[in-house]
């Protein structure tokens, strides 16, 4: 992911959001542990000119999401209004399954989604 901040992001995912920094590098790069997952979150500015690995960069509003156990959905939901991030929209699918959708500091939209989301 690209981000403006790369501050105000590391505030974000790790103070607020709880992932743990694996790798931070000022003005570059800042990486989170997300579970079993990693979420890299890049300075486009930067990385845009890289020679290796090769250039990647993006603007705009990305999108990406974060899987919760089912059981918990509703628990996290409220975590995160508790902790003040501001929830934009929540969304019931075909399968009656809901989730929600924020923003980081950067405008990114962010989603949580339960366990078994994509199952038919």
């Amino acid at each position: 992911m690209y981000v403006k901040s790369l501050e105000k992001t590391v505030t974000f995912y790790n103070k607020k959001l709880g992932f743990p920094i694996y790798s931070y590098v000022e003005g570059r790069h800042a990486f989170f542990k997300v579970g079993p997952n990693m979420l890299l979150c890049f300075n486009p500015e930067d990385s845009k000119v890289k020679k290796s690995p090769p250039g990647h960069f993006a603007y705009g509003k990305q999108h990406i999401a974060f899987e919760v156990n089912h059981r918990n959905y509703e628990t996290t939901k409220k975590e995160f209004e508790n902790k003040g991030i501001q929830l934009i929209d929540e969304m019931t699918w075909a399968n009656k399954k809901r989730s929600f959708y924020f923003e980081d500091p950067s405008g990114n939209i962010l989603e949580i989604v339960p366990t078994g989301i994509w199952d038919s």
